[in-house]
């Protein structure tokens, strides 16, 4: 009987170990998470729906996360009493001390910048240590706002005309009816993303991770310029310095991965904003979560941290047709069978 109970103990020991190592990173895994439609129309726990926005995958990953209320603006309540709270904990914890990696999703980019322009001043002028953020990784950004947006803001306001396409486009983004609650959503409008926290004197790394499928069958895609996900477009997305119609982050490779030139490509980025991967496969919801879609392409292979290691990702070449009609493709090493979001965890260094 001892010899089972001991045998049990260190299997036991052993599953600890083993999941502490799987899960353990050398930086700590911030979350924050994206516009949640939901919130307009009825309030509910912050917290919790923060944790719900991520199950899947990402929550169980993480060490932290900042949530916020989709029906507040970011330079108001989000900013005094969601941001600030966290921020503070974290200075006084020294949580950020190995490091701090930000993973975002979609407007969760936009609230990273504001924290990023911000937290060191509000820090120390409280007396405290600012974090040690050494990049965010910003998964279907929206940055750079979103035309849907600037739409709902403007459906709400009276100024645009209802038409069926609009209500179908509407309701697939906002999962149900507009409300007189317009909240982050008059952030989000591209013009106003675009000037909140627009030159943020941190060097701190955003890293782009872009999708190029709906998850509405299209419908919202019209309203949107450019390549899009769904919701937000690649200007926005792939960290682009201004509003445009392109078609990939990348001058060289397509979002299905064929190396070619690219004419309509995104030419100049927000300061410190640098696109990693790319695909068709994916759009802006399916990209959080474990499921595999389809292969992933690199619009860079390799970007380094503030603390100056990098993120890499192993790519290689596959080749289709004969001669004249041959291509080349290039994709990310096992995107055949892992998500997007499995490639980004595992990019971050253990």
């Amino acid at each position: 009987m001892n010899i089972i109970k001991n045998t049990m103990a260190i299997a036991a020991l052993c599953l600890a170990f083993y999941s502490a190592d799987t899960y353990s990173k050398e930086y700590k895994i911030v979350l924050i998470h994206g516009f949640q439609p939901q919130q307009l129309i009825s309030d509910g726990d912050v917290s919790e729906s923060g944790q719900n926005y991520w199950n899947g995958y990402w929550d169980n990953l993480s060490d932290a996360r900042i949530d916020w209320p989709s029906y507040e603006r970011i330079e108001e309540k989000i900013a005094t009493d969601y941001i600030w709270p966290k921020l503070k904990a974290f200075s006084e914890s020294d949580f950020c001390s190995p490091g701090c990696i930000f993973v975002t999703h979609s407007t969760g980019d936009l609230v990273a910048r504001y924290i990023i322009e911000n937290q060191e001043t509000w820090l120390e002028n409280a007396g405290l240590a600012p974090l040690n953020i050494v990049a965010t990784f910003d998964i279907a950004g929206a940055g750079g706002g979103s035309e849907l947006a600037d739409l709902a803001v403007s459906v709400a306001q009276g100024t645009e005309s209802w038409t069926f396409i609009i209500e179908a486009a509407l309701e697939a983004c906002l999962g149900g009816q507009l409300s007189d609650e317009m909240g982050v959503l008059h952030d989000l409008k591209v013009n106003n993303a675009r000037q909140l926290a627009p030159l943020p004197d941190a060097r701190i790394p955003r890293l782009r991770f872009v999708a190029d499928a709906s998850d509405f069958l299209g419908v919202t895609s019209p309203f949107i310029q450019g390549h899009d996900d769904g919701v937000v477009g690649s200007h926005s997305s792939c960290g682009g310095n201004r509003q445009g119609h392109y078609g990939s982050c990348s001058s060289q490779v397509d979002f299905n991965g064929k190396v070619s030139n690219q004419g309509n490509a995104v030419s100049g980025f927000m300061p410190y904003h640098y696109p990693m991967l790319m695909s068709k496969d994916y759009a802006h919801l399916s990209v959080l979560e474990q499921q595999h879609k389809g292969k992933v392409t690199a619009a860079s292979n390799h970007e380094n941290l503030l603390s100056g290691e990098g993120v890499h990702f192993d790519t290689y070449t596959q080749t289709t047709g004969w001669w004249l009609w041959k291509s080349n493709y290039l994709y990310v090493e096992n995107s055949n069978e892992d998500s997007m979001s499995t490639l980004i965890y595992d990019a971050i260094p253990n």
